[in-house]
């Protein structure tokens, strides 16, 4: 499965984190807007992005060891409503150029870096993160397990 991984930092967070703001949101609204600064993706990314039949973003935390799946229904340049983006960031909602509708995140397993391949390259995402100042990838994920251990179709 296609996917596009994103690293993020938590240089403007609040207290709690990035991902528990975003998640805090999700738990009372349903969905947060997941905004991405620098380049936009091009249509054809999302195209190929929202054709998997549950769509998602690894969320690489900058710096650390931590992985988030994100789960989106939607992907846009334009800014969204600004209720349905984390209070920490909406002041500057008009600096990001990209974002992506989550409605749920997950903890991503620990090697998932090691799972996926950087789809221009075919080199691992664990070593082409720390060589590239790419401000994101477009990866080959590795496919949806359901609890059984059964791919999701």
């Amino acid at each position: 499965m296609k996917s596009i991984a994103l690293r993020f930092s938590e240089k403007f967070a609040p207290s709690e984190g990035t991902i528990a703001a975003h998640i805090s949101l999700i738990d009372e609204i349903g969905h947060v807007w997941y905004g991405k600064l620098g380049s936009v993706l091009s249509d054809k990314t999302v195209r190929l992005l929202m054709s998997n039949e549950q769509p998602r973003i690894l969320l690489i935390h900058s710096g650390k060891s931590s992985r988030y799946w994100a789960y989106i229904d939607a992907a846009q340049r334009a800014t969204p409503p600004l209720d349905e983006i984390p209070f920490y960031y909406r002041h500057m909602a008009q600096d990001f150029n990209f974002w992506f509708r989550v409605v749920r995140i997950e903890k991503a397993e620990n090697d998932v870096m090691q799972k996926c391949k950087v789809a221009s390259s075919g080199e691992l995402l664990t070593y082409a993160s720390k060589s590239s100042m790419s401000p994101y990838f477009i990866i080959d994920a590795p496919d949806l397990k359901c609890n059984d251990g059964t791919e999701v179709v």
